[in-house]
């Protein structure tokens, strides 16, 4: 009798533990990955050129990102990137990427940010913010000389 009454006991406090955990599917939830891919992509405005880029998950883009929208006076140098200091410091986990891609936006140090235009090899070392999705046209749009960048969520 006692394991009988037992059993019962166990089988309700089951039944009762899946009644608990069920969910109303009826309205679709946003998955994890278009709600970060939405968070993650910035626009970048030159003049009356825009681009998009797509930030990588990391403390420094999560600091960064509560910068925006942010105007910079980006200067040249090297003829292959545009930079800009930050008015703060921003936390760093810099490498080297040996190849830095047209497009890359990284920060040098810990507060000058850096948008690359031109494709090279490098020895320095920097923590990657992000990439725009379709460079063609950034070089143009940037120029030769110091241009003021808008950055903002899109």
């Amino acid at each position: 009798m006692k394991r009988t009454h037992l059993l019962l006991v166990l089988i309700v406090l089951v039944a009762m533990g899946g009644m608990a955990c069920k969910t109303d599917n009826s309205m679709p939830q946003p998955t994890q990955s278009d709600s970060t891919k939405s968070a993650n992509r910035l626009r970048i405005r030159v003049g009356s050129h825009s681009f998009t880029a797509t930030l990588l998950n990391n403390a420094t883009v999560t600091a960064f990102k509560a910068k925006l929208p942010i105007t910079l006076s980006m200067k040249e140098l090297n003829r292959n990137e545009k930079f800009a200091d930050l008015p703060t410091s921003l936390p760093t986990n810099a490498v080297n990427p040996r190849t830095i891609q047209a497009g890359d936006l990284m920060l040098y140090g810990a507060n000058t940010l850096v948008l690359f235009y031109e494709t090279f090899q490098t020895s320095y070392s920097y923590t990657k913010l992000g990439h725009i999705e379709n460079s063609q046209g950034l070089a143009t749009a940037l120029g030769s000389g110091n241009v003021s960048v808008t950055f903002e969520l899109e």
